[in-house]
């Protein structure tokens, strides 16, 4: 037993000479190349954030991920939240093909997976629950099942008296494929009595709208899915941080986008009349509202082509189709209004709306030519002359940067009665043919045929020139440098609203 007990003592003492080589920063710990594999060894569950202090995305996840270690921490959970500063810790990086900013992965057992739930914390302590414990909470008692409801914003609860039967089953497999909700399963008669259920139904409960939702469909992993999904976001959808994902990553791709302002009293005005048609096509049609009161919500009012004047208002939005916009008629918000602009919608009748911006008087008199949405397709396929365009974005930084060049290369070839170069501001310009997916965008449209060659190189005079003298045959590899750019989470895309 001496022996037995010194050597515990022995590997005591290592264990904490090793755990001693690894920071804590708010709970949350530091790894580096040195303490990387023990910490995977000497912990069956990590959730490891590579990120890059620069990055705006790391600094907005960086408090939520600290909460998300305090309430682990809190539960007495073995799961450990870490990070590493991958613009210092390269060579791990590379080895975890990190790619871009923030990177977070998943080391169960010392096998990784990629994390795919939010960035709240709640949402990231329901993920690693769910990939740690068991599909289904068991439910055996009246005050386990009102614990686990009132604990959860929604919750999932299945009532069957076998809980082995083909559609229990069901619910389980529902469980490990949904990550971001929590579910749970009993077979207990005082429970099925307080909640006055009967045997195989599902009952999706929550605190908002009508409180609970009883599934009663087929008992298929699609069908149920669906479910869960459409009755687990609110009838009507306030648009924040902490729903944006949901909304935008959701099955429900048509959305009703409805621009108020709180501080007008909006909110209280209207919502009482959107509600009719929200549940009419509930399921169909996701209706959202926006606050535009809130700063970060400018640029949403910009990708519709709206200004803070012209709320409130409404547009539809189709994600699956490339962003596809429509704008109604008649701009009221009265409850027979919506409801016949999205009926309208639903049947296929409206026409789909495309930004442009009015023609400036002098849009040919400097060597950058501007184009927009009225006179694109006359100067950009012109057949007797290459024509190069770079769709960008005010408030692009790589744009920015590309801006004083790109004017160089037009007094360059400002004689050159055979090149345009030219210039589209693709935020408030659309074109039906054309898809703009990241800015800059540089396309060559050549002459006679009209071909639309994308420019990948460097964003140099040099490179530019060479592009168009050589018809847009000459595209350099991307360097490293522009890969980088080009896989910064920082850069915001046409399709981020």
């Amino acid at each position: 037993m001496r022996f037995v007990g010194g050597f515990g003592l022995a590997a005591l003492c290592l264990v904490t000479v090793t755990l001693a080589k690894v920071e804590l920063d708010e709970g949350i710990l530091v790894i580096n190349k040195d303490n990387f594999d023990s910490v995977i060894n000497d912990n069956e569950y990590v959730l490891i954030e590579f990120y890059a202090p620069w990055c705006g995305h790391c600094k907005a996840l960086a408090p939520e991920f600290v909460k998300a270690a305090k309430k682990l921490l809190e539960s007495d959970s073995s799961i450990k939240l870490a990070k590493v500063d991958a613009t210092i810790e390269t060579q791990l990086a590379e080895k975890h093909e990190v790619k871009g900013y923030p990177t977070l992965k998943f080391y169960r057992k010392g096998l990784p997976i990629d994390y795919t739930g939010g960035r709240q914390a709640d949402d990231i302590v329901h993920w690693l629950n769910k990939k740690t414990g068991p599909p289904a909470k068991d439910l055996p008692t009246v005050d386990e099942a009102k614990a686990f409801i009132e604990a959860h914003n929604v919750a999932i609860v299945g009532f069957f008296k076998d809980v082995k039967s083909d559609a229990a089953k069901v619910l389980l497999d529902v469980g490990n494929a949904m990550d971001d909700h929590v579910f749970g399963i009993t077979s207990s008669d005082e429970v099925f009595k307080e909640y006055g259920v009967e045997d195989g139904k599902i009952l999706l409960f929550k605190k908002f709208d009508e409180g609970k939702t009883v599934y009663d469909g087929e008992f298929t992993v699609k069908n149920v899915q669906s479910f869960i999904t459409v009755h687990s976001l609110p009838l009507i959808v306030e648009f924040n941080q902490d729903t944006a994902q949901k909304i935008f990553n959701g099955d429900i791709k048509s959305h009703l986008l409805i621009f108020l302002s709180k501080e007008e009293g909006h909110f209280e005005k209207y919502i009482e009349g959107i509600k009719e048609p929200a549940k009419k096509y509930r399921g169909e049609v996701l209706f959202v509202t926006i606050d535009c009161d809130e700063t970060d919500h400018e640029r949403i009012l910009e990708f519709f082509g709206l200004k803070k004047e012209d709320v409130p208002a409404m547009r539809l939005i189709k994600l699956e189709q490339d962003m596809a916009k429509y704008k109604p008629e008649n701009p009221d918000l009265t409850a027979e209004n919506i409801l016949e602009f999205v009926t309208d919608f639903v049947a296929g009748k409206l026409k789909r709306h495309l930004l442009t911006q009015d023609l400036p008087e002098d849009w040919d008199k400097n060597p950058v030519k501007v184009l927009v949405g009225t006179n694109f397709h006359e100067i950009a396929y012109d057949k007797e002359k290459d024509v190069l365009v770079e769709f960008y974005a005010p408030w692009c930084g790589h744009c920015q940067q590309l801006a004083p060049i790109y004017e160089q290369l037009g007094e360059k070839y400002k004689d050159n009665d055979k090149l345009v170069i030219a210039k589209m501001d693709a935020t408030v310009n659309e074109l039906e043919d054309v898809k703009i997916i990241s800015f800059p965008t540089i396309t060559l449209y050549k002459k006679e045929t009209n071909e639309a060659v994308e420019y990948n190189g460097e964003r140099t005079l040099e490179g530019l020139s060479k592009f168009v003298e050589s018809g847009g045959e000459y595209e350099s590899a991307p360097t490293s440098e522009a890969q980088e750019e080009d896989e910064d989470d920082d850069v915001p895309r046409k399709d981020e609203l």
